[in-house]
């Protein structure tokens, strides 16, 4: 009897964006449940890489979170938050940006997986999936309603709302 392989799964998690869709939701994921999820969810994988992506406010900014995840098998990239003025509002406000960073790891890392979840709703991800897909893998992409770029979730092959799978994944 000839057996399917297990799919081999890379998860990228955008923490800035999703720390902002979970909080629009009003609940947290945990780290550990995702990766149980989505290793066990419609097709039974085998987890090869799990990146997360956060800004910081200084070295040792988010360091007991950081070293959590890391425990868990997750490769963290961070990078410090710059402050920006906002003509506009007259504010100053904090981002860092690390979609490159994301983006380098899936096509540095493209090799060992056919299947990718992606945890954001940035539609700079749209072409990068693009050519991902054209390469047979397979792109979950995970957000919530009013956070997701259209076009990033046209591009994709799957979208899944975070408020779909609350009960899998929620921080107890």
């Amino acid at each position: 009897m000839h057996t399917q392989p297990l799919s081999r799964l890379s998860i990228f998690v955008d923490g800035n964006n999703m720390f902002y869709a979970q909080q629009k939701n009003g609940w947290f994921f945990d780290p550990k449940r995702v990766l149980e999820y989505f290793t066990k969810e419609t097709v039974p994988s085998t987890l090869i890489n799990a990146f997360w992506y956060t800004g910081l406010k200084d070295p040792q900014d988010q360091r007991g979170f950081r070293d959590a995840l890391i425990s868990l098998g997750y490769t963290v990239r961070t990078k410090i938050l710059k402050e920006y003025y906002d003509d506009n509002s007259g504010r100053y406000s904090q981002k860092a940006n690390l979609d490159i960073e994301i983006v380098i790891d899936m096509f540095n890392t493209a090799a060992q997986y056919d299947r990718v979840v992606l945890f954001s709703g940035d539609g700079d991800f749209e072409r990068a999936i693009e050519l991902l897909r054209s390469k047979n893998t397979h792109i979950t992409v995970v957000s919530t309603e009013g956070m997701i770029a259209r076009e990033l979730r046209n591009a994709t092959d799957r979208y899944i709302d975070l408020n779909s799978v609350k009960r899998y994944i929620e921080k107890d």
